[in-house]
Formats: structure tokens, sequence, C-alpha cells
């Protein structure tokens, strides 16, 4: 990784000529330093350097011109946004924040939860109105001791009607209490006759510190004399590697044949547990290229290969493998990231159907970069606790595929589309996304289930845990090695 030090120290050696600036709003640290760190990090690693003219290298011709180009912008969070590539198309998912601490426990699985994930719609015959439904009770959670499901409708939060405009705000809160609703479908298919109607039921929820461990479901269901494997995964997350491959070990000895891989609300995570778990899957190709990730111009020396493998990492535990030549990977339209590459990359070695709804299309990968001198954890600026967590590197399959920026869709036999009209319990034999695999697995044709039409979806903030839809690398890679 020489090359990442010496762009660090050419870039850190102008910085050094540029570090002292007037202190603008009387902070510990002025605005314009953790500007200097913002500009210094993005110019240094962001895959997309060469398409911001403003990262080039000969950008500027003198330190007043440079000190001057910070200073045109607000605070460091202007000039972060101004340094992305395409918002809106491309870069959908760099970010900075205040608070570095937070974002690590975060990366950990560590955040604070009432323990439900919700999808939210509006209601039908309404532009404005909206209704939320569970679609996630987390285990071990506030929620699960109270005895939410999966399924149950809320049409307000604290006595205030949903919005679309609302929603946000009001499940943003740390204590809330839902107002619970019935969904009537009025026995038809089409949903412009179907209302909700409130129940007088409600709870009290508060978020705590909350550690999710992602292997959130693991069954054995037999199907027609043939042990299938049920894995419902919600991040990659390497602290949890040993219970994800402790699952594959239970497959492993009911002699599992076929395997159904939920990834319908997974995020992404780590690349290394992607690689992991495609070697679970499979076993038959160890040693050979799983993954590929692709850096900016300047750091074509960091481009890494992530391999099958026996073991978890150098000395790690034996992987628990399985051998398949198939399996089925459940989707929707927040499956994203690592768990994208999981699809792309395996299918260049063996079937991979995929079932559901379009994924997000997020195939780059990021890392967590800090104000120090490498940009590593290591003697890190304490003065303020901004970081950065932006794109550096884009994974490509073993054949250099990458995942359409518009997402990977199933065929349209395959595609099933959650709808709060039969949400059904996840690991059931009935839900309608894993009963469309069971229904392949045993040959019953490949006509797909009809839940009726979709309702109109709504797109929150809280749709996403903290930090899903990432796919990041170790630190220990980019900045140790």
């Amino acid at each position: 990784m020489k090359i990442l030090k010496i762009t660090l120290i050419s870039v850190f050696a102008f910085g050094l000529m540029t570090s002292c600036f007037e202190d603008q709003d009387d902070n510990a640290i002025a605005s314009s330093d953790i500007s200097d760190f913002v500009w210094k990090a993005m110019n240094a690693v962001y895959l997309y350097k060469s398409e911001i003219p403003d990262l080039a290298d000969n950008r500027f011709s003198s330190n007043e011109e440079y000190n001057a180009y910070l200073n045109g912008f607000s605070g460091p969070e202007e000039l972060f946004e101004s340094l992305i590539y395409e918002r809106e198309t491309v870069d959908r998912f760099s970010i900075i924040v205040n608070d570095y601490i937070a974002l690590e426990q975060a990366l950990n699985g560590v955040f604070k939860s009432n323990g439900l994930e919700y999808n939210f719609y509006y209601i039908p015959g309404s532009s404005t109105e909206a209704f939320g439904i569970i679609r996630l009770v987390l285990n071990n959670s506030v929620a699960s001791g109270l005895n939410l499901e999966r399924g149950q409708v809320f049409t307000s939060v604290n006595g205030t009607p949903l919005t679309a405009s609302n929603l946000n705000s009001l499940l943003g809160q740390d204590t809330y209490t839902l107002e619970f609703a019935d969904y009537d479908d009025n026995g038809t298919p089409e949903t412009s006759d179907d209302t909700i109607t409130p129940n007088g039921e409600s709870i009290t929820l508060t978020k705590q510190p909350y550690t999710e461990n992602p292997v959130h479901l693991a069954s054995i269901i037999p199907v027609d004399g043939v042990n299938v494997g049920y894995l419902m995964y919600n991040a990659f997350n390497a602290n949890f590697v040993n219970q994800l491959n402790q699952a594959f070990a239970t497959f492993q000895s009911n002699n599992v044949q076929d395997v159904v891989l939920d990834l319908r609300y997974n995020g992404g995570g780590r690349v290394d547990v992607a690689a992991f778990l495609g070697s679970m899957i499979t076993g038959q190709f160890n040693g050979d290229v799983f993954s590929k990730l692709i850096y900016n111009e300047n750091l074509q020396s960091n481009n890494d290969t992530y391999n099958f493998s026996s073991t978890l990492g150098s000395g790690g535990a034996a992987i628990n493998s399985l051998n398949l030549n198939r399996v089925y990977v459940l989707t929707t339209d927040k499956t994203a990231s690592a768990s994208e590459m999981i699809i792309n990359s395996l299918k260049e070695y063996i079937q991979v159907i995929q079932i559901g709804g379009t994924t997000v299309g997020k195939s780059q990968a990021s890392i967590t970069v800090y104000d120090s001198p490498d940009l590593s954890r290591d003697n890190v600026n304490p003065n303020h606790t901004y970081a950065l967590q932006p794109l550096v590197a884009i994974s490509v399959n073993a054949n250099d595929g990458q995942v359409p920026p518009t997402g990977i869709e199933p065929e349209t036999t395959f595609e099933v589309i959650e709808s709060p009209r039969n949400f059904g319990v996840l690991g059931d034999v009935n839900e309608p996304l894993l009963a469309r695999a069971i229904q392949h697995i045993s040959g019953n044709g490949r006509v797909g289930l009809q839940i009726g039409p979709s309702l109109n979806e709504i797109k929150g903030k809280l749709d996403l845990q903290p930090l899903e839809n990432e796919m990041y690398i170790d630190p220990e890679i980019l900045f140790k090695n």
C-alpha cells in the first residue's frame, strides 16, 4: 500500500502550508480547519475524484486561492456536498458525520432502537395521508418484548395522523406511541376500495442502545423429502460472523440441499463477510476470485481481490460449506451493497435464483476517513469528531461485471412484491417470497404468486437503519498494509 502513503504525504505537504485559518465561529477548531480535512481526504481517496474538477491535484495555484475556496463554503458539510459526483444518480451514499464515535458504533451494529423497522404507504385515495406497517421486529429488542408483530398497521403517532411530511419527525423521537389500525382489502384485488380503520389499540415504545445479531432467523424446511435451509440475514457484520458460520453448521449437519437466503432488508456491510458467506454457500471454489475492488486512478496499487475461502480469515475457524450449485436469494428495494455483491459474484459460478423485487443498485464500497496524518484512526485530531464515509472503490465480480446502478432485477416469473395486503410471517412456508422459492424447489411450476396491485410506497429516512446501504472495507486493509 506504499502508493497510498506517498499520495497522502504529497497532499499533506501542501496542507501543512494551509493549516492556519481565521477562527470564524469561536469553536475549539475553526470550521475551515475541518473543511481543510474534508478536501484533503476527498482528494486522496474519493472514487470519483477525476470527475470533480475541484479535487484535481493542481486545482489551486497558491495558499491564498485554497484558503479563499474553503472559506467560500458555510461549513464542512456544504463543502463535502459540493465534492460529490452526481448525488442523485451515482453517488447516493457518501456521508459526512460530526460524531465518528456514533459512526463506529453503527458500523458494528450498535445503535439506538426500539426494535421496529417500518414500511410506509399512502392511504388508498390520498396523496398526503399515510400509514405505516411493521416489516420487522428485531430479536431481543424492546419491541420483541412487547409482543409486537410483523404486519401490524398504524395510522397515527402520539395522536397525530401520519402524513408523508411528518412521519420522519414523529418516528424519529426516542419515545412515541403507535396507534394501530385494521387493514381491509374488502375481498377484492384492487386497492382503491381498501380501508384502514383505527382499532383503539396502542403501545408506547422507547429506543435503547441495541446491538443486532444479523442472523435473524435460521431454520430447516422439509420440501418433498429435501431439507431446505432458510436464512434471514440482515447485515454483513464481522462481529457476528461466527453466528453466521454456525447457522451453516446446522444446515450442514441436516444435509441441506437448497438454501433460501433472505436478504430482503439487508442493506450491506463488510466486504470480507460477503466473501465468507459466498464461501459457506459454495465451498468448491476455494482460492478463486469472489469479488474485486477497484480504487481511483491514484490508488490503483490498492486494488484488491476477495477470494473464496475455507476459513474465516487467516488463522480463523473453518468455514462450514455446503458445496451448492444453486441458491435462492430473496430481495426487495431495500437489498443493497454487499447483498447485491452476493448475487453479482455468485452468479459467475452457480445458479442464483432471485425472488422478490429489484435491488437498490449499489456496487461501491466505502471506508471511514479520519482527520489524522494518514487519514486512519491513529493519531486522530482530538479537537473535533468529524469523519467521512466516502465511496472509495467499486466492486466487480470475477469477470469484471458490476451491479447495475438501477439495481438487479429478478426474472419476471420470480417477481413478487411485498404488500401490506399479504406481508406474511417471515420463515413461514406461506409467506409470498419464500413460498415462491419453495414452489420452484418442489417443481410446481414457474408462475409467480399473485398478491394484487402494489400500494404507493413512501420512501422516508426511517426506511433505513443507521448506515444501511453501505458496503465498507476494514480500515486495516487500506491504511495498515
